[in-house]
């Protein structure tokens, strides 16, 4: 009913809509990479996701029990435990509800920033854009792990502090990215069209603007998690990550270095953890890219 009382011009943009996103999705489909990447990072959310059903927290995954220390990976114990006698498996499953929050939440955050900059100075020019896009020179100019260092030392070693501070490192990025996909898309027929019906700025940007610019955004989304997870790794490595005992990859790969001759599965597993993920993201990114691609179609 609802197809029947619709207008003729809102029929045809739902089925160019759902016409574009199945050739995506046939696109993506095709690129065996991307799916193998997806179905990581289903798994890996799925992990973060049950984590407290498939081991208790408390009891496996941060309770020290000492007479189980540095037991090898057996039957009993898949992948050993460490020097306080504590899963190596039960924290690298809890530690993937670390590396996915704080990856997914700073990309969020600095897409969501980043973006509204880039969105703007691209649209407006001039002076937004001059003030914008210098002061994202001057942060593009700090490495993204420095910057993440300073950050984090400045305000404290806890979750919601590494979250500004990933979130602040990848902002410029973002920003210069949707910049660029805005420009490319201001000077068309259609923007043009738009202004001389009357429409303003703002319905321009949300309806116009904004919805032609995403593809290298969503791509962008995609391989900053990746990054965000490495990070994380590498300040929690560091010690500037989220406190112990909270189970964290870049933490747990830290702990087990002084362990790493006798005792390697320590720093393997989540070495291999943070591998693994950091591959899934850009494979799934790279795949992403090829599928939105208007040059593909």
């Amino acid at each position: 009913m609802d197809s029947i009382n619709a207008s003729p011009d809102v029929t045809i943009k739902l089925y160019k809509k759902k016409s574009q996103l199945s050739q995506i999705l046939k696109r993506l489909s095709r690129n065996k990479g991307a799916i193998a990447g997806l179905a990581i990072v289903i798994f890996l959310v799925f992990l973060a996701v049950f984590a407290d059903v498939l081991f208790d927290y408390k009891e496996v995954a941060i309770s020290q029990d000492i007479a189980n220390r540095l037991q090898p990976p057996s039957l009993a114990h898949p992948f050993g435990t460490d020097e306080l006698g504590r899963e190596v498996l039960a924290r690298i499953v809890h530690g993937s509800r670390i590396s996915l929050s704080v990856g997914f939440a700073a990309t969020f955050f600095s897409l969501l920033i980043g973006g509204f900059l880039g969105v703007v100075s691209g649209y407006f020019g001039k002076a937004p854009e001059q003030i914008i896009m210098r002061v994202m020179d001057v942060l593009l100019a700090i490495p993204g792990l420095l910057l993440a260092i300073a950050i984090v030392a400045a305000l404290g070693s806890d979750l919601k502090n590494l979250v500004i501070a990933l979130t602040v490192s990848a902002v410029p990025a973002f920003a210069r990215i949707a910049r660029g996909a805005v420009l490319s898309v201001r000077g068309n027929e259609f923007i043009e069209a738009a202004r001389a019906i009357g429409a303003k700025n703002s319905t321009i940007i949300l309806e116009h603007i904004i919805p032609n610019s995403m593809a290298p955004v969503i791509v962008q989304a995609t391989l900053n998690v990746a990054m965000a997870i490495m990070l994380t790794a590498g300040l929690s490595f560091l010690g500037l990550g989220v406190p112990a005992p909270t189970p964290e990859w870049g933490a747990m790969l830290s702990s087990g270095r002084d362990f790493i001759r006798e005792y390697s599965y320590l720093t393997f597993f989540p070495g291999l953890s943070i591998m693994i993920s950091v591959l899934a993201f850009n494979l799934l990114g790279d795949g992403l890219r090829d599928a939105l691609d208007p040059r593909l179609k």
